[in-house]
């Protein structure tokens, strides 16, 4: 854990985290939204995407007061616009505001709970207002009326997944019980860029020991593991392009306490990830595992153990759990390495 880490108790929506490899976490508020035809002659013909991305830019800029660049608004027209009905959403997309300071009218004490408190109530209270402004809004470009629907992403939403969880546990008769309680354990993460968790100048596939080493900041890690995001190349071919697999990694961390999973998952909502030296901000998604991911994966890793490692789709293997930190290297590597605490 590097010496500027901020107690993750302390940090406010607004604030961000520098972690590892250098790697920072940084606030945006993630709308995403769907555009449905207002008139029928609006169903069956194209979305001009420009013309939309404009009206909304200046919408946030007059009614909100707020200026979201082009790069942070992304719309992707649904296909055989056509052959769909006149309620059918024509198009779908998502906006981000990372220009939070606003927020901030103070300088905060790290220690003052009070003061955190009333950050948070504020953040939430005014993403609450920018949805309910946006949220069945009519659009008008050139003749052809749009409405939009506008929500907070899942992965976005700590306090529903708190629920979701809670929910889930009270009613579960399976799954881990600790001290009386059953209480999740496992983060999973779908969007990470492959090259920013990898060991430079080696590869540029994700590496066990940088991800170990990232991870490591929010709490004792039990067991770790990588693959391909495959849901993210077929999203980038939603448009045409190209599949160019491996650009992107799905991460599942299991840490050894739930408070450890708690604050890790509550600062990881809400953000994107940020590499030093680069322009982009990677809009990753996060949520908890409910599934046993680990205790399924045991069978699946001893069947693979059967297999060239070379025909395997994991970057590298959960290991038993008595040995919870030995990473199998694919036959990319060419050592075994064994994590410390």
């Amino acid at each position: 854990m590097s010496s500027g880490f901020l107690p993750l108790e302390t940090l406010s929506p607004t604030e961000t985290l520098e972690i590892e490899n250098g790697l920072s976490l940084v606030p945006r508020v993630k709308l995403n939204f769907t555009v449905h035809p207002s008139l029928p002659s609006s169903a069956t013909k194209p979305i001009d995407e420009w013309k939309l991305k404009r009206s909304l830019i200046e919408f946030a800029k007059t009614s909100l007061s707020i200026t979201i660049p082009e790069d942070d608004l992304e719309i992707r027209r649904f296909k055989d616009v056509k052959k769909r009905k006149r309620d059918d959403p024509v198009a779908h997309g998502s906006l981000s505001i990372r220009d939070l300071g606003f927020l901030n009218s103070k300088k905060r004490n790290e220690k003052d709970s009070e003061d955190l408190k009333i950050l948070v109530k504020k953040f939430r209270d005014w993403r609450d207002y920018v949805v309910e402004k946006m949220d069945q809004m009519e659009v008008n470009l050139q003749g052809e009326k749009y409405r939009l629907s506008v929500a907070v992403p899942e992965s976005d939403d700590f306090e529903g997944m708190k629920k979701l969880w809670e929910e889930f546990y009270a009613f579960a008769n399976k799954g881990y019980v600790r001290g009386g309680r059953q209480e999740p354990d496992t983060i999973v993460m779908k969007g990470v860029p492959s090259r920013w968790v990898a060991e430079p100048r080696v590869s540029s596939k994700p590496s066990m020991l940088v991800t170990h080493t990232v991870f490591s900041a929010f709490g004792k890690i039990r067991n770790l593991n990588i693959t391909e995001d495959d849901d993210q190349d077929k999203d980038a071919d939603e448009n045409g392009g190209d599949i160019i697999s491996g650009l992107h990694c799905k991460i599942v961390v299991q840490f050894e306490k739930h408070r450890d999973f708690y604050n890790a998952l509550k600062v990881l909502c809400g953000r994107s990830l940020q590499k030093q030296g680069s322009r982009l901000k990677a809009d990753y998604e996060v949520t908890w595992a409910k599934d046993g991911f680990f205790r399924n994966s045991r069978s699946q890793a001893r069947e693979n153990s059967r297999v060239p490692a070379a025909g395997r789709g994991h970057y590298r293997n959960e290991a038993p759990r008595d040995e919870p930190h030995l990473s199998q290297f694919t036959a990319d590597d060419t050592r075994r390495k064994r994590f410390k605490e």
